[in-house]
């Protein structure tokens, strides 16, 4: 069985890229990218993600837009691509749905869906960077969303303009970690 050494690496490789190239993305990577998402480990498997990925570029632009409130995050009208990571209903087992919500665990889950469509974009040579302020109402519209569902993640994509790695600035792990 092979053991992976340097995943740790790609953690510290994956950064949030804010200047995309011009170069398009290809629709298999895109492909590659959803499916390492599709296999991130959920509770009870109940998989309670679906995934919308925008690479047309006219809604590409559109949807750039929706990322663009309150001035901010002017370099998405460089991204290539979008995916939207929504949460879905969890079905979880008779002996656990009697006593917690069928969403209990379901944002953990699919945030585990999107650090998983992140790290992929890295091996395939792409950016990405997680959005924290758009127009969820207008990405619905656009994207023919229901506007009752929830979104875990809405994820911007392309070619680093620049792949050099930045350094990263952690707290030490002597200071956020105890062992017992």
């Amino acid at each position: 069985m092979p053991v992976y050494e340097d995943f740790l690496e790609l953690g510290l490789r994956r950064q949030s890229c804010r200047s995309f190239s011009d170069k398009p993305v290809e629709h298999e990577k895109l492909v590659k990218c959803v499916d390492a998402g599709r296999c991130a480990p959920s509770a009870c498997n109940s998989q309670p993600w679906s995934f919308v990925v925008v690479e047309t570029p006219g809604v590409v632009a559109e949807a750039a837009k929706c990322g663009q409130q309150m001035n901010m995050n002017p370099f998405l009208s460089k991204a290539r691509a979008f995916i939207i990571v929504l949460e879905e209903h969890a079905v979880l087992m008779p002996s656990i749905r009697h006593i917690l919500d069928s969403q209990y665990f379901a944002k953990t889950d699919a945030g585990g869906a999107v650090l998983q469509i992140c790290l992929e974009a890295e091996t395939q040579g792409l950016g990405t960077c997680i959005i924290g302020i758009y127009d969820r109402e207008g990405l619905c519209k656009l994207l023919d969303i229901p506007i009752e569902k929830q979104f875990a993640a809405f994820i911007a994509a392309g070619y680093p303009a620049d792949p050099a790695v930045r350094p990263k600035s952690r707290k030490p792990l002597e200071e956020i970690t105890r062992f017992v």
